[in-house]
Protein backbone atom coordinates (compact mmCIF):
# COMPACT_ATOMS: atom_id res chain seq x y z
CA UNK A 1 0.00 0.00 0.00
CA UNK A 2 1.19 3.23 -1.06
CA UNK A 3 1.93 5.73 2.32
CA UNK A 4 0.27 8.93 2.08
CA UNK A 5 2.54 12.47 2.14
CA UNK A 6 2.01 12.48 5.97
CA UNK A 7 2.98 9.09 6.92
CA UNK A 8 6.10 9.04 5.08
CA UNK A 9 7.16 13.19 6.24
CA UNK A 10 6.83 11.48 10.07
CA UNK A 11 8.92 8.71 8.82
CA UNK A 12 10.99 10.58 8.20
CA UNK A 13 10.90 12.81 10.76
CA UNK A 14 10.89 9.59 12.97
CA UNK A 15 14.63 8.83 11.36
CA UNK A 16 15.74 12.62 11.53
CA UNK A 17 15.09 12.19 15.32
CA UNK A 18 16.50 9.03 15.72
CA UNK A 19 20.02 9.86 14.71
CA UNK A 20 20.01 12.87 16.38
CA UNK A 21 19.82 11.27 19.52
CA UNK A 22 22.45 9.20 18.50
CA UNK A 23 24.85 12.39 17.38
CA UNK A 24 25.48 13.15 21.68
CA UNK A 25 27.76 10.24 24.17
CA UNK A 26 27.79 11.12 27.51
CA UNK A 27 31.02 10.84 29.56
CA UNK A 28 31.41 10.73 33.22
CA UNK A 29 34.54 11.28 33.75
CA UNK A 30 37.55 10.91 37.28
CA UNK A 31 41.09 11.51 37.28
CA UNK A 32 42.65 10.23 40.43
CA UNK A 33 46.23 11.32 41.39
CA UNK A 34 47.84 8.01 42.67
CA UNK A 35 51.03 9.48 43.84
CA UNK A 36 52.75 10.18 47.39
CA UNK A 37 54.18 13.35 46.64
CA UNK A 38 53.35 14.94 42.99
CA UNK A 39 51.12 17.91 41.77
CA UNK A 40 49.04 17.94 38.52
CA UNK A 41 48.78 21.09 37.12
CA UNK A 42 45.37 21.63 35.59
CA UNK A 43 43.96 19.22 33.44
CA UNK A 44 43.22 19.43 29.78
CA UNK A 45 41.11 16.05 28.56
CA UNK A 46 39.44 15.96 25.48
CA UNK A 47 37.51 13.36 23.13
CA UNK A 48 38.48 14.13 19.48
CA UNK A 49 39.02 11.88 16.40
CA UNK A 50 41.03 9.16 15.71
CA UNK A 51 43.55 12.22 13.76
CA UNK A 52 44.22 13.94 16.69
CA UNK A 53 46.94 13.49 19.08
CA UNK A 54 47.65 15.46 21.98
CA UNK A 55 51.03 14.11 22.50
CA UNK A 56 52.40 10.64 21.01
CA UNK A 57 55.09 8.57 22.25
CA UNK A 58 58.60 8.69 19.84
CA UNK A 59 57.62 11.85 18.12
CA UNK A 60 58.89 15.28 18.83
CA UNK A 61 57.11 17.16 21.21
CA UNK A 62 54.79 20.41 19.85
CA UNK A 63 55.31 23.87 21.11
CA UNK A 64 52.05 23.81 23.13
CA UNK A 65 52.93 20.26 24.98
CA UNK A 66 56.35 21.92 25.81
CA UNK A 67 54.82 24.73 27.38
CA UNK A 68 52.25 22.72 28.99
CA UNK A 69 55.07 19.82 30.18
CA UNK A 70 57.63 22.60 30.72
CA UNK A 71 55.38 25.37 32.72
CA UNK A 72 52.03 24.08 33.47
CA UNK A 73 50.19 25.72 30.29
CA UNK A 74 47.52 24.42 28.71
CA UNK A 75 46.31 27.35 26.72
CA UNK A 76 47.62 26.04 23.36
CA UNK A 77 46.72 22.87 23.59
CA UNK A 78 43.21 24.02 24.03
CA UNK A 79 43.42 25.92 21.03
CA UNK A 80 44.30 23.36 19.07
CA UNK A 81 41.59 20.81 20.13
CA UNK A 82 39.01 23.53 19.43
CA UNK A 83 40.37 24.33 16.37
CA UNK A 84 39.86 20.42 15.35
CA UNK A 85 36.33 20.26 17.02
CA UNK A 86 37.16 18.84 20.58
CA UNK A 87 34.73 18.36 23.20
CA UNK A 88 37.09 19.83 25.77
CA UNK A 89 37.19 19.96 29.71
CA UNK A 90 39.26 22.01 31.12
CA UNK A 91 41.36 22.49 35.26
CA UNK A 92 38.42 20.41 36.93
CA UNK A 93 40.04 20.65 39.80
CA UNK A 94 39.90 24.28 40.08
CA UNK A 95 44.14 24.41 40.39
CA UNK A 96 46.66 21.80 41.17
CA UNK A 97 45.29 18.76 41.80
CA UNK A 98 46.91 17.12 44.93
CA UNK A 99 48.12 13.66 45.92
CA UNK A 100 45.63 11.38 46.69
CA UNK A 101 42.87 13.24 45.17
CA UNK A 102 40.31 13.05 42.75
CA UNK A 103 38.80 15.23 40.38
CA UNK A 104 35.40 14.12 38.33
CA UNK A 105 33.51 16.01 35.52
CA UNK A 106 31.05 15.27 33.01
CA UNK A 107 31.68 15.58 29.22
CA UNK A 108 29.42 15.57 26.34
CA UNK A 109 30.69 14.20 23.15
CA UNK A 110 30.01 14.34 19.49
CA UNK A 111 29.68 10.85 17.98
CA UNK A 112 32.68 11.85 15.77
CA UNK A 113 34.78 12.26 18.18
CA UNK A 114 35.96 9.01 18.97
CA UNK A 115 38.68 8.96 20.81
CA UNK A 116 40.00 10.05 24.41
CA UNK A 117 43.13 12.46 25.46
CA UNK A 118 43.98 13.75 28.68
CA UNK A 119 47.50 15.72 29.80
CA UNK A 120 48.68 17.81 32.93
CA UNK A 121 51.64 18.55 34.41
CA UNK A 122 53.65 16.18 37.15
CA UNK A 123 54.94 19.05 39.54
CA UNK A 124 58.04 18.95 40.68
CA UNK A 125 59.19 18.01 37.27
CA UNK A 126 61.29 19.96 34.75
CA UNK A 127 59.29 18.40 32.12
CA UNK A 128 57.21 15.41 33.16
CA UNK A 129 53.45 15.04 31.99
CA UNK A 130 50.60 12.67 32.84
CA UNK A 131 49.59 11.67 30.15
CA UNK A 132 46.51 9.69 28.28
CA UNK A 133 46.64 9.24 23.92
CA UNK A 134 43.95 8.94 21.97
CA UNK A 135 42.05 6.11 24.40
CA UNK A 136 39.43 4.18 22.12
CA UNK A 137 35.91 5.68 23.90
CA UNK A 138 33.72 2.12 23.83
CA UNK A 139 30.44 2.67 22.35
CA UNK A 140 29.02 0.29 24.68
CA UNK A 141 27.65 2.09 27.80
CA UNK A 142 29.92 0.96 31.47
CA UNK A 143 32.55 1.87 33.24
CA UNK A 144 36.30 1.45 32.37
CA UNK A 145 39.28 2.44 34.05
CA UNK A 146 42.90 3.42 32.91
CA UNK A 147 46.11 3.36 34.46
CA UNK A 148 47.72 6.69 33.20
CA UNK A 149 51.81 6.61 32.82
CA UNK A 150 54.24 10.02 33.40
CA UNK A 151 56.20 10.83 30.11
CA UNK A 152 58.93 13.06 29.88
CA UNK A 153 58.30 15.65 26.58
CA UNK A 154 61.80 15.34 25.71
CA UNK A 155 62.59 19.59 26.01
CA UNK A 156 64.65 19.89 29.16
CA UNK A 157 66.91 18.26 30.73
CA UNK A 158 65.89 16.91 34.01
CA UNK A 159 68.13 18.76 36.35
CA UNK A 160 65.89 18.95 39.16
CA UNK A 161 66.58 21.99 40.28
CA UNK A 162 64.05 25.28 40.88
CA UNK A 163 63.52 27.48 38.13
CA UNK A 164 60.60 29.71 35.98
CA UNK A 165 59.14 26.94 34.29
CA UNK A 166 59.38 28.67 31.19
CA UNK A 167 59.37 27.20 27.83
CA UNK A 168 63.61 26.53 27.14
CA UNK A 169 64.40 27.91 30.54
CA UNK A 170 65.98 25.61 32.77
CA UNK A 171 64.55 24.61 36.04
CA UNK A 172 61.28 23.39 37.81
CA UNK A 173 58.23 25.83 38.38
CA UNK A 174 57.60 25.58 42.32
CA UNK A 175 54.22 27.32 42.96
CA UNK A 176 52.58 27.29 46.10
CA UNK A 177 52.01 24.77 47.79
CA UNK A 178 55.47 22.85 46.88
CA UNK A 179 57.63 25.53 47.83
CA UNK A 180 58.16 24.61 51.33
CA UNK A 181 58.52 20.48 50.53
CA UNK A 182 61.48 20.68 48.13
CA UNK A 183 64.83 21.64 49.16
CA UNK A 184 67.29 24.45 47.24
CA UNK A 185 70.85 24.85 45.96
CA UNK A 186 70.96 21.72 44.19
CA UNK A 187 73.82 21.39 41.88
CA UNK A 188 71.64 19.64 39.47
CA UNK A 189 71.22 15.92 38.73
CA UNK A 190 72.19 16.36 35.00
CA UNK A 191 72.48 19.01 32.44
CA UNK A 192 71.42 17.32 29.07
CA UNK A 193 68.60 15.11 27.82
CA UNK A 194 69.55 11.78 25.99
CA UNK A 195 65.91 11.57 24.30
CA UNK A 196 64.67 14.57 22.62
CA UNK A 197 61.35 12.66 22.14
CA UNK A 198 58.03 11.96 23.45
CA UNK A 199 59.45 8.92 26.21
CA UNK A 200 58.12 7.15 29.40
CA UNK A 201 59.73 9.51 32.57
CA UNK A 202 62.48 7.82 34.25
CA UNK A 203 61.18 9.34 37.20
CA UNK A 204 62.56 11.93 39.52
CA UNK A 205 65.95 11.17 41.28
CA UNK A 206 65.83 13.15 43.92
CA UNK A 207 68.26 13.35 47.50
CA UNK A 208 67.87 13.67 51.21
CA UNK A 209 69.65 17.15 51.52
CA UNK A 210 67.70 20.27 51.60
CA UNK A 211 69.83 22.58 51.66
CA UNK A 212 72.54 21.33 48.65
CA UNK A 213 73.40 18.45 47.57
CA UNK A 214 72.37 17.56 43.15
CA UNK A 215 68.46 17.86 43.27
CA UNK A 216 65.74 20.29 44.82
CA UNK A 217 63.43 17.15 44.77
CA UNK A 218 62.78 15.36 48.10
CA UNK A 219 63.55 11.50 47.35
CA UNK A 220 61.85 10.44 50.39
CA UNK A 221 58.54 12.83 49.47
CA UNK A 222 58.42 13.28 45.99
CA UNK A 223 60.03 10.32 44.66
CA UNK A 224 58.24 8.18 42.09
CA UNK A 225 57.09 5.00 39.69
CA UNK A 226 54.44 4.65 37.25
CA UNK A 227 51.79 4.49 36.92
CA UNK A 228 50.69 8.28 38.54
CA UNK A 229 47.05 8.45 37.88
CA UNK A 230 44.21 6.36 37.21
CA UNK A 231 41.04 7.26 34.81
CA UNK A 232 37.45 5.62 35.57
CA UNK A 233 35.27 6.56 32.60
CA UNK A 234 31.55 6.06 32.90
CA UNK A 235 30.22 5.97 29.41
CA UNK A 236 26.07 6.44 29.61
Amino acid sequence: MKKSPITSTLSVLALALASSTTMAQELSITVTNLTQGLYFTPVITAAHTSENHIFMAGEMASDELQAMAEGGSISGLSSILTNADANINENPAGGLLAPAMSASFDLTNDSTNTHLSLTAMVLPSNDGFVGLDSWKIPEEAGTYTVFLNAYDAGTEANDELRGSGAPGEAGMPVPPPLDPLLGMNGTGVTDMESNDKVHIHRGSLGDSDMSAGTSDINNSVQRWLNPVAKLTITVK
